[in-house]
């Protein structure tokens, strides 16, 4: 017995295996071995798979078109596929229905949601599913004045302007409305009005100008409320100093005040002075300061004499080793005249130090800067107000 040999087609399933002389016999019947199309088209078909090729792939069987049931054959369908006028396809407009392909045109120029229609009305393009809601916002649509006027439809986008300027039963407010008259009524009766009430409108616009001032000053007032400083501490900059400091050789006595500020919201009032020249002993060669207690809102609530102590600093500028600079300090005498409670703006000088920076030392180091000088005049924190 000669030996075993497998099917020439076992990679693919066959399990047939036999002496060689047999193996001929085997290929005429094996299911995997190829053999050519009955229909003649050219295939060489494992019988296996010959059903499926006759019915589905044959380029030369004999089928129908699902749609429109018309026979063809194999190449035929393929060519026939996607032009078939009876199968459903959606909408190239994209309107979401499914339509035959040979009514499509027919579709897109009567039934489609997305064709393109044109306003009568403005002579604009829009898809139809929007042409409606156009129409009901188109300016060019003549719509009824909603005053009921003798006017007949005007184009929506000059309705405005109609009613602002021309429509005749709109009842309008008078021209000094915001001055207090409250006279409202049809637009031809306006110039009436204006001209019978001429003297009562000049009266309101002069008592609606009075208010208007007191309300500019309460807003002034308000303004300078929030700049006022309540910290008990002035840091007050100098700025021009050699301009300042000739005029004070050119003029005896010229004094400079600082802004006023206050130890609390409602502490005392305070103001520094400098005599950039000096004055009494440091006159022509110090620069003097000076401290006096001005008259304030709550001054009837406060405790006196005033008796915080005082302290007067000039800082040094762009110092590498820290923060620099020349300090006086005094605790007011209670008995001192300047520190009791002033009645109204005082005259003298207040309390200080004539002497309290050499003109030498203030060019010796470094206390002008950008021509600027920085003075701090700091209330003592551990004296409290006695409100």
């Amino acid at each position: 017995m000669g030996s075993l040999v497998f099917c020439i087609h076992h990679k693919q399933g066959c399990a047939w295996s036999d002496e060689l002389r047999k193996l001929k016999a085997h290929l005429n019947v094996c299911k995997y071995d190829a053999t050519q199309c009955p229909n003649k088209c050219g295939a060489q078909i494992p019988r296996i798979m010959m059903t499926d090729h006759l019915q589905y792939t044959c380029t030369m069987r004999r089928t129908k078109c699902e749609f429109c049931q018309s026979e063809f054959s194999g190449a035929g369908l393929e060519e026939h596929s996607g032009t078939c006028g009876q199968e459903p396809i959606y909408c190239e407009a994209k309107c979401g229905q499914r339509v035959l392909r040979g009514r499509m045109t027919l579709h897109k120029s009567k039934d489609c949601a997305k064709r393109l229609r044109r306003c009568l009305h403005c002579n604009r393009e829009f898809s139809a599913d929007t042409l409606a809601l156009h129409v009901n916002q188109c300016p060019r649509v003549a719509i009824v004045c909603p005053q009921r006027c003798d006017i007949g439809p005007i184009p929506r986008a000059d309705m405005d302007a109609h009613l602002r300027d021309e429509c005749k039963s709109l009842a309008v407010a008078c021209t000094f409305k915001e001055a207090g008259c409250r006279f409202k009524g049809p637009r031809q009766l306006l110039e009436t009005h204006l001209e019978a009430n001429a003297a009562a409108h000049l009266s309101l616009m002069v008592a609606l100008s009075a208010r208007q001032g007191q309300q500019i000053q309460m807003l002034k007032s308000a303004v300078s409320k929030l700049s006022i400083n309540y910290t008990g501490t002035l840091l007050w900059k100098i700025t021009d100093w050699s301009v300042k400091m000739s005029e004070a050789k050119g003029k005896d006595g010229l004094e400079l005040v600082s802004p006023p500020f206050f130890t609390s919201q409602y502490g005392y009032k305070l103001q520094a002075s400098m005599f950039l020249n000096g004055n009494g002993p440091g006159e022509n060669t110090h620069v003097s300061v000076y401290i006096k207690v001005l008259p304030g809102e709550y001054d009837a609530l406060l405790k006196w004499p005033f008796s915080h102590s005082i302290t007067f600093t000039l800082f040094e500028q762009g110092c590498q080793t820290g923060q620099g600079g020349v300090a006086e300090s005094f605790v007011p005498d209670p008995t001192w005249e300047n520190f009791q409670r002033p009645s109204n703006e005082p005259d003298q000088l207040g309390f200080g130090f004539p002497r309290f920076i050499s003109h030498e030392m203030l060019h010796r180091r470094p206390f002008i800067k950008d021509d600027t000088v920085f003075l701090r005049v700091k209330v003592d924190p551990s004296k409290i107000v006695a409100v």
